[in-house]
């Protein structure tokens, strides 16, 4: 089998030829590229031959994969697939597999990040430090006693809402599945406007799906408390970030933490978010720890491993007749 990383995996390379040995051992080849690519052109000369591709977030899309007449398998060492051609993958009995939960830590920590830089205000603080400013006009607020709303209980709003609860928080859920290790830990489920209507921190958790595509739209957003703040860790398309941003600068929602955007960064200089007040912008970080990145470049090789093995993992589009196995 010939098999291909298509991009960098964020880790050393010496540690991706490790993870690489046991296919190399087994009679197969690995063929890594140290640069990354969207061009279409040079994609299809990157894949043409492919058994196996292993990408991280990097567009597949059909114009590319219907050149690769030998692919079989994509591993794809992120957690979304939105960016895979899933729909083609089923016509041609292409298996994909994700690395679901490699960064649940790492996201979640990172929301916490977000909102008390928000609420502390301290990029606002970092700037008046360094420009010999003091502390005037720069209070911030508390995230001990307030309503903390998840939207989306998979494994990192379970994660989110452990911490929130940690930090003294009543915690609100929506999701269309209850979880009763949720219910136990004290958290209150309520439908999507009740809770945007009574927290005071909102953090978005789920896929992005035609279901989820501008959920939190223009007229969610008048729902929000004036007091409220928005983190969006999930998907950029999930949020009108236009509306978002008229609400944020007419002062109809206190502020935002945003980490995903409607493109890859960098974004351009007129997104409305890079303008708008007391907005905490990071370009694509949540899952970005060395631990995260380490941890999905094992799944992403275990993923290859076990579908050489006839026991796939973590599969989401499998090939015809095949059951899912997680």
């Amino acid at each position: 089998m010939k098999i291909i990383a298509l991009e960098p995996l964020g880790i050393p390379e010496e540690q991706a030829q490790r993870l690489a040995a046991r296919l190399i051992q087994a009679g197969h080849t690995f063929t890594s590229y140290a640069d990354r690519t969207e061009e279409t052109a040079e994609l299809i000369a990157r894949a043409a031959e492919a058994d196996v591709v292993l990408l991280t977030h990097l567009p597949f899309r059909r114009e590319v994969i219907a050149r690769c007449p030998q692919l079989k398998l994509i591993s794809v060492a992120f957690t979304g697939v939105d960016h895979i051609d899933t729909e083609y993958c089923k016509e041609r009995s292409i298996t994909v597999c994700n690395a679901a939960g490699y960064s649940t830590r790492a996201v979640a920590e990172l929301v916490f990040g977000l909102t008390i830089s928000v609420l502390r205000r301290i990029t606002a603080c970092d700037e008046a430090a360094r420009s010999g400013r003091t502390s005037i006009g720069l209070t911030g607020g508390e995230l001990y006693g307030k309503t903390f709303g998840i939207v989306g209980t998979g494994a990192i709003g379970l994660a989110v809402a452990r911490i929130a609860a940690a930090f003294g928080c009543r915690v609100l859920v929506y999701s269309r599945t209850r979880r009763p290790e949720l219910i136990a830990a004290g958290a209150e489920y309520r439908e999507l406007d009740e809770l945007l209507a009574q927290s005071d921190v909102v953090s978005l958790h789920l896929p992005l799906t035609g279901d989820t595509r501008n959920l939190i739209s223009r007229e969610r957003l008048k729902l929000f408390k004036p007091s409220a703040i928005l983190i969006n860790t999930a998907r950029g398309p999930i949020v009108d970030n236009a509306a978002l941003a008229e609400a944020l600068n007419d002062g109809r929602i206190a502020g935002a933490g945003i980490d995903v955007f409607e493109m890859e960064p960098p974004l351009p200089e007129d997104h409305p978010l890079v303008t708008a007040r007391n907005t905490v912008l990071t370009p694509h970080v949540a899952f970005a720890t060395r631990e995260a990145l380490q941890t999905r470049a094992e799944i992403g090789f275990a993923n290859i491993v076990n579908w050489l093995d006839h026991r796939p993992q973590n599969v989401v589009v499998p090939e015809k007749g095949a059951q899912v196995s997680c």
